[in-house]
């Protein structure tokens, strides 16, 4: 009787590689309707119902819980020529402790505005666990009189749960294209122990959460000055705004990541009532 060798080999680890395509389209009674739709695990999408002054809102969420090493995300947002969308998260995604020898977990979102379209990305914070390793890029594409308000946060660590981030790599990449030609690139990467980038100067100091939120709109030159002053009025460590070739862009620090978030949503409702004509507090996703 032949018998079969037992493996004593480690059972390789399940990994996921979730996608999801979005576009939302002006129909010819110029509501803006669903027109694509793609989603695989582990990204699922929700619709949920929205108050009359509201645009269509799709509220993003992973079921796998977070994300390690070898994980990766696909996420593709369209609003197509004239529409009006709203895209959040469900809640803050997790990062979990990467295993040696394994890739980074890797997130890529692409944002598309077409002309005359309005979208709003407004990600809910990212939380960093020990020797997470994350690479992040958000690519966007925007046309000619197209406006966008997009959020991303980090935060490194729970703080309030005892947990502390000591070590691991961040790689998030921002591009900007108007029309086909860049106008913005960014990058922020940190990688090995935190306390080396704590010391460094510009770098992150004895911040725990670090936001950056963009608007790109005609008028967003025009708007600079308003937001200076009600930065001026918030309580996070550090915040500061600039503004250039059609883009505002706001960046935030805080020791404490709880007030960090209030003041990201103090100044993106801010934002999105000045410039897009919407309520001043962010989508109810945010506060549920």
């Amino acid at each position: 009787m032949l018998l079969t060798p037992i493996s004593l080999a480690p059972p390789a680890h399940q990994r996921v590689h979730g996608a999801l395509r979005i576009a939302y389209a002006r129909d010819a009674q110029g509501r803006t309707r669903l027109a694509d739709l793609y989603q695989r695990a582990p990204c699922r999408v929700l619709f949920p119902d929205v108050e009359a002054d509201e645009p269509p809102q799709a509220v993003l969420l992973t079921t796998s819980g977070g994300l390690t090493s070898g994980d990766r995300l696909d996420i593709d947002i369209v609003a197509r020529q004239g529409s009006r969308l709203t895209v959040s998260t469900q809640a803050a995604e997790k990062l979990y402790r990467a295993l040696a020898g394994e890739p980074d977990a890797q997130v890529a979102v692409n944002l598309r505005v077409e002309p005359g379209a309005t979208l709003e990305w407004l990600a809910q914070e990212t939380i960093l666990f020990d020797r997470s390793r994350l690479r992040r890029r958000i690519d966007v594409e925007l046309s000619t009189d197209a406006r966008l308000l997009a959020t991303e946060s980090v935060v490194f660590g729970r703080s309030a749960m005892g947990e502390r981030y000591e070590s691991g790599r961040l790689h998030e990449a921002w591009r900007v294209r108007r029309n086909g030609r860049l106008v913005w690139a960014d990058a922020l990467h940190l990688e090995g122990p935190m306390r080396a980038h704590r010391e460094t100067a510009f770098a992150v100091g004895d911040a725990s959460a670090c936001a950056t939120l963009l608007y790109a709109g005609d008028d967003a030159a025009a708007l600079l000055p308003a937001l200076r002053e009600r930065l001026s009025e918030e309580d996070a460590q550090i915040a500061a705004a600039t503004s250039f070739d059609g883009l505002l862009i706001v960046r935030m620090l805080s020791a404490d990541a709880a007030r960090l978030r209030e003041a990201l949503k103090r100044i993106a409702a801010i934002l999105r009532s000045l410039a897009l004509g919407l309520p001043d507090a962010l989508p109810r996703v945010w506060t549920c």
